[in-house]
């Protein structure tokens, strides 16, 4: 039931799959086992595809050879691997849905990881959390909470007092959230604190003195992002007074000073090591036009390596939508990361989300193989080396438009069979096909797209309609 093992002289692997797939499993196969020791034997079951392979069919028409110490399965079957090696009495192992990527189970990739653990806290930040209703704000703080904040931040309204602050937080606070409040206004701050608010953004020379009288933690600002000498001047008045602080030196856009600005976090970690440290993200992913998840995983790798403890973000603008989903995922995979002194690859491809993590490739030889074995009606479509491929008994077309390769498919005679349901159903796959072409993703047809923790799963209308067919004859 592992999904990898460690191969020895001594090991006899029982590769099963279909009929389609079986001269790419041979050479997949074979360059493998001149990699590693073992010894190998090719079950080809009697069926087109291997992804309608069910498990006590599998028992019935399997025959292993007697040398056998482990049978790999296609992927389809992996939630079925223990009713499986009961059956079988061989230790069986799950492969991957697609054999070109056989060499995982090999251990190509490393063991799984335990991505659990983290220690970087997200502060998630409504804007202008007063403009909404009371509802409209206790839905958007339970999607936030859903997606990994562990603090709601109240972004209050510079130019408008919020008189129903206090309704607000205590909102939150009822339905067991942790609450910070966003406003320079000392009346705001102080009603938020008394209805449970547990962090005020932020103080400075402005209100530091107001700030003695709310019982809670502030987030400490320079009065100017590079104003050293009144950020020091807060603190200290601030450490006095016995109030519990996080520092901001407040993390600047790119082209207003980015560069010095990380390293004033540097500096304040050298210099105050003893108190807790926020950076403001959203500083940098609403402010600059790129996905936000490569831009949220370099700063959360400068906050893991720097011991900063908490980030605020915000998800206002599109490119953004899925910040703390974002960080949530890279948090776990930094703390890893730092802990072990390893790279952050090879650990979760959930944040790889415009491509992926791998593309591997039939040959054109493969291709033209798999197009002559087909001897039935049913449409297989490919993406592969810059084409989109369309196969079936006697149709083999190829190109970089679903819309000619239709064209073409309907001057053929076998195109009769193409109903509007069929049509349809070709046009949403070769769109699949393109879109994975232009981003470098891999296409499997019937599935979705790999992108990453975003992924839908799609229904397989094709495979469930072939089941429905075999369950009724």
């Amino acid at each position: 039931m592992k999904r990898r093992v460690k191969p020895e002289p001594s090991h006899h692997y029982h590769f099963v799959t279909g009929k389609l797939a079986e001269g790419l499993l041979r050479e997949t196969v074979s360059n493998l086992a001149k990699k590693y020791p073992f010894e190998f034997s090719i079950g080809v079951m009697p069926i087109t595809v291997a992804a309608l392979i069910a498990p006590k069919w599998l028992v019935r028409h399997l025959n292993a050879p007697p040398q056998t110490t482990h049978v790999i399965v296609p992927g389809y079957l992996a939630s079925e691997a223990a009713e499986l090696e009961e059956n079988i009495g061989k230790t069986v192992i799950y492969g991957p849905k697609d054999c070109r990527e056989l060499a995982t189970v090999f251990g190509e990739e490393v063991d799984d990881v335990d991505l659990s653990v983290y220690d970087i806290e997200i502060v998630a930040e409504i804007n202008h959390a007063p403009r909404m209703s009371l509802a409209d704000f206790r839905q958007r703080a339970r999607e936030l909470h859903e997606s990994g904040a562990d603090m709601i931040d109240i972004g209050c309204d510079p130019a408008n007092r919020c008189l129903a602050i206090g309704d607000y937080v205590k909102q939150l606070v009822d339905a067991g959230l942790r609450v910070s409040i966003d406003t320079f206004d000392p009346w705001e701050a102080n009603e938020a604190a008394r209805h449970g608010a547990s962090l005020v953004l932020s103080v400075n020379s402005t209100n530091c003195h107001e700030a003695i009288d709310w019982g809670v933690e502030v987030v400490v600002i320079p009065d100017h992002p590079n104003d050293k000498k009144s950020f020091e001047k807060t603190i200290d008045f601030l450490s006095k007074a016995d109030i519990r602080c996080r520092l901001d030196p407040i993390l600047e856009p790119i082209g207003i000073g980015f560069v010095d600005s990380l390293l004033r976090y540097a500096e304040t970690r050298r210099n105050y090591p003893e108190f807790e440290t926020i950076m403001g993200i959203g500083n940098l992913t609403e402010l600059t036009e790129v996905d936000s998840a490569g831009i949220n995983f370099m700063l959360l790798g400068v906050c893991q390596e720097l011991g900063i403890g908490s980030v605020l973000t915000t998800e206002v603008i599109n490119w953004a939508r899925s910040s703390v989903r974002e960080c949530d995922v890279i948090r776990r995979l930094v703390f890893h990361s730092v802990k072990n002194h390893v790279p952050p690859k090879h650990l979760s491809g959930e944040v790889v989300m415009l491509r992926d993590t791998s593309l591997p490739s039939f040959t054109s030889e493969a291709i033209d193989a798999l197009a002559s074995s087909i001897k039935d009606n049913n449409y297989r479509v490919l993406a592969e080396n810059g084409f989109i491929h369309l196969l079936a008994a006697k149709v083999q077309l190829s190109g970089s438009d679903p819309m000619e390769i239709f064209a073409d498919l309907m001057r053929k005679p076998q195109s009769e069979n193409v109903n509007r349901e069929h049509a349809f159903y070709l046009g949403f796959e070769m769109a699949k096909a393109m879109i994975a072409l232009q981003l470098g993703k891999q296409y499997h047809q019937d599935q979705a797209l790999d992108w990453g923790f975003l992924t839908v799963p799609e229904s397989s209308h094709r495979l469930e309609k072939s089941n429905r067919r075999k369950r009724q004859s």
